[in-house]
């Protein structure tokens, strides 16, 4: 009698499919095959170099490796797009950027993701501070110099970016507004572009990323007026910030972080969070990252959802304000 029972027991189990016991079990399992990391833009630049060594290491935790995924267009679109419609196993992640996450669904008359629906947070992996620097034949060496200078000019100053609706194209609305710096944008086609037109002379005023100024910082082609982030940045410890220099609570940093699809399972997403923030903290990881620029950050998902949502509202603001739009 107990044979037959036990027998009949393990015939029903057969027909219990894998959902039937949660996703605890898949969890647990997890990785078992390679990981793709989707960076949504070209080769080369901050963000992709930042996801190379992320990726280096998560690999080395998790025991599986990572393959970054190269998914340019649109300003990040359509990478981001890609990873919003993959399914949620954990095994497609995304390089999310704050310009793409926080900046395209105002500034583009439409995007192809919802970036609170569409994803779940992981964690930030650090903040890439910006920097206000000028040609050396601007007469001004801090902010309130500058200021004071661009309302002697007609026509203000132009300052240069990444491109209409970039991150610095906002941070340098948001400085003109907190401010009074009379400026006029210039939209380039990467920093890279504005960057030399800069040390050229003929632009005088430039937003960029701390990684692509420094050298030039450094060599006395530019000249350093202040850092965006909360606090001096290593690579350039003797900039100010732009609260040190007189414009308290501006904060206007640039940040990466990674962010699976919605509904991924919660052990996955606990797991890849704990692994990303101990790469983050390694002392090897941290310098390199600081060669980029990026201040490591680390933190829960919680903590970087909050503040993507903190971000979506302040420079949804702005953008308004400026009217800003990418056609």
């Amino acid at each position: 009698m107990q044979r037959r029972t036990l027998i009949r027991a393990l015939g029903a189990m057969a027909f219990v499919t894998p959902a039937a016991f949660g996703t605890g079990a898949f969890a647990q399992d997890y990785p078992s095959r390679p990981i793709r990391l989707v960076v949504p833009f070209a080769p080369g630049g901050v963000s992709d170099t930042s996801a190379r060594v992320i990726a280096d290491k998560l690999s080395q935790r998790l025991g599986q490796q990572i393959v970054v995924d190269n998914k340019p267009g649109a300003s990040g679109n359509i990478g981001t797009a890609m990873v919003a419609q993959s399914a949620p196993d954990g095994y497609t992640l995304l390089l999310g950027f704050d310009g793409t996450m926080v900046i395209n669904p105002h500034v583009f008359p439409k995007v192809p993701f919802d970036t609170v629906k569409d994803f779940v947070p992981v964690g930030k992996i650090g903040d890439a501070a910006l920097i206000l620097i000028t040609h050396p034949s601007v007469p001004a060496k801090n902010l309130k110099e500058l200021v004071a200078y661009s309302q002697t000019r007609p026509d203000g100053l132009s300052y240069g970016s990444a491109g209409t609706g970039s991150t610095p194209h906002l941070a340098g609305e948001l400085l003109k507004a907190r401010t009074g710096l009379k400026m006029v944008h210039v939209p380039y086609k990467g920093g890279g572009q504005a960057m030399g037109d800069l040390v050229g002379g003929t632009l005088p005023v430039l937003y960029t990323a701390v990684a692509g100024a420094q050298q030039y910082v450094k060599s006395g082609k530019a000249t350093a007026i202040a850092v965006s982030g909360a606090n001096r940045v290593p690579a350039l410890p003797d900039v100010p910030t732009l609260e040190e220099s007189g414009a308290p609570g501006l904060v206007s940093d640039s940040w990466v972080g990674l962010l699976a699809p919605a509904r991924t399972p919660r052990e996955i997403v606990d797991r890849l969070s704990k692994e990303l923030n101990a790469v983050v903290n390694q002392p090897d990881t941290r310098e390199r990252l600081a060669t980029l620029g990026i201040v490591p950050v680390g933190n829960t998902p919680e903590a970087f959802g909050k503040q993507i949502q903190a971000d979506l509202k302040r420079y949804g603001e702005v953008v308004k304000t400026a009217n800003i739009k990418v056609e």
